[in-house]
């Protein structure tokens, strides 16, 4: 089975600075390395803007085991 087509065990999350309750999620290992092939266009688009805007709109975001788990 190849890193694509496993299931991530955990995912990393941008919590927004504004916005309670607001966060962008995104699958990753446990490291926080997340495939960008195995996202969507949209997602992989919100992933790297989240990761631009990390101290203005988003806190450095966090790993957790993911929800699916």
């Amino acid at each position: 089975m190849n890193a694509s087509s496993q299931v991530a065990s955990h995912e990393i999350r941008f919590q927004s600075l504004f916005h309670e309750g607001r966060a962008l999620c995104f699958p990753c290992d446990e490291k926080g390395q997340v495939s960008m092939d195995s996202l969507s266009e949209r997602a992989r688009d919100n992933y790297l803007y989240a990761r631009a805007v990390v101290g203005r709109e988003y806190a450095h975001p966090c790993v957790r085991l993911s929800h699916s788990h």
